[in-house]
């Protein structure tokens, strides 16, 4: 199964980079956002941590929708997703390797939307970085594995593309706003909050996302839903 999934991962990769897609257009985004948010800062002022914190996350967010709706529709484009789905290969293997492909591209994303939250909203690192990047990891996980399952739903129609972001954001609440509760921590070195608290809530989001990807996107990607 992870065989595959890494396969499924390298194709997807290779496509949405090579093609200019997905990634670049993620990556734009982000750095839109961020910088039209560093406007609104008052000349001599710095934004305040938390606030910084939440435009990076929704950054992170905005580029997910982009980047799960390109990795869906490499299979839609070319007619090949039927293909797919009559193959050998298992819907979980489709899941995790859409997931892998989607951590990737949405981690590279944010090693651009840092330095650029640091740059243009006034930020500095202040807090413990090892706890910055457990939380980055655990909240991207939770992000990519909800977006695999969802971006299933979003893709066959242009109409029904609305659906990804209509759905996805609200379930993604309790991560964001853990991740931006630790990010604010880190860029303020403000030890008293409660950060092992919310990595647990994090982490508790991560593994109810995962079940329910492996549960449902078979019925998902089928089209049995």
């Amino acid at each position: 199964m992870l065989k595959r999934s890494f396969a499924i991962a390298g194709k997807d990769l290779s496509l949405s980079i090579g093609g200019g897609q997905g990634l670049t257009q993620a990556i734009l985004l982000g750095l839109l956002l961020i910088f039209v948010f560093s406007l609104s800062r008052p000349a001599g002022q710095l934004i305040e941590p938390q606030a910084a914190s939440a435009i990076f996350w929704l950054a992170s967010s905005f580029g997910l929708v982009l980047v799960f709706n390109t990795l869906f529709s490499i299979e839609e484009s070319n007619e090949a997703r039927l293909g797919l789905l009559s193959s050998p290969v298992p819907p979980h293997s489709i899941w995790l390797g859409k997931g892998i492909a989607g951590f990737g591209l949405l981690l590279c994303s944010q090693l651009v939307f840092l330095p650029a939250t640091v740059v243009f909203l006034g930020q500095d690192i202040k807090g413990s970085f090892s706890i910055f990047v457990l939380a980055l990891f655990a909240a991207d996980w939770g992000l990519v594995s909800l977006g695999a399952l969802l971006g299933a739903i979003s893709q066959g129609q242009a109409a029904r593309e609305s659906l990804l972001s209509v759905i996805l954001f609200p379930l993604l609440l309790p991560i964001l706003l853990g991740a931006i509760t630790i990010m604010t921590s880190v860029f303020s070195g403000d030890v008293s909050m409660d950060q092992s608290s919310w990595i647990g809530v994090i982490l508790a989001s991560d593994a109810l996302f995962s079940g329910a990807g492996i549960i449902l996107f078979p019925f998902v990607y089928s089209g049995e839903q």
